[in-house]
């Protein structure tokens, strides 16, 4: 039986129906997409590495990798995500210090095998830690006895507090704000020259 001429164009039509989308619905149908906050180099170097890490079957790699990136995750549903490089330097020096730890509890036990395990952790934690290019403590030194001078200038022999040499390094426009540091070492650095002066 031959299709008659109606039947073929309603099948044409519908058809058509089914993939054509009118330039203005598009235009409203497609999601714009936001200008989201690129990751910090060090993560996407972690990501890139979990794959290739994968790929060889690197054990020890692999567990530390993926460790690192679920603490990521996991901090992106909090109040205090990590965004940059010198937060994610902290979190793996934490990491490192806390394998190092159990490695020594470990070490007291008598279990060598896990005494390794650690220590392989802490290394490779400590390897990536090394990849963030931070500032150099003399340029550190520098800024913070910079900020502290001029501020025991100005308070005329009294005190100086630390908060206020904290905020005018770190704060927006301050010597320090932007830079690759990291703040505890800016705050011991701080309590040192200030506590010298008194």
């Amino acid at each position: 039986m031959a299709l008659t001429p109606s039947r073929s164009l309603y099948r044409g039509f519908t058809w058509l129906q089914q993939s054509y989308v009118c330039p203005q619905c598009r235009r409203y149908a497609t999601p714009s997409t936001p200008s989201l906050p690129s990751a910090p180099p060090l993560l996407l170097k972690l990501r890139k590495d979990l794959k290739t890490a994968m790929q060889e079957k690197d054990k020890p790699r692999l567990n530390v990798l993926r460790n690192v990136l679920a603490e990521v995750t996991n901090a992106a549903k909090t109040n205090s995500p990590i965004k940059t490089d010198m937060q994610l330097l902290s979190l793996l020096r934490k990491r490192a210090a806390a394998a190092k730890t159990a490695s020594e509890e470990f070490k007291s036990a008598g279990r060598q095998d896990l005494v390794e395990q650690e220590e392989k952790q802490a290394e490779i934690m400590e390897e990536y830690a090394g990849s963030v290019q931070t500032m150099g403590m003399e340029q550190i030194k520098e800024a913070v006895s910079g900020v502290v001078e001029e501020m025991k200038a100005a308070a005329s022999g009294k005190a100086v507090n630390m908060g206020d040499v904290l905020k005018k390094l770190l704060a927006p426009g301050g010597s320090l704000d932007g830079k690759a540091v990291e703040r505890s070492e800016v705050a011991r650095m701080v309590k040192e020259a200030v506590g010298t002066g008194k």
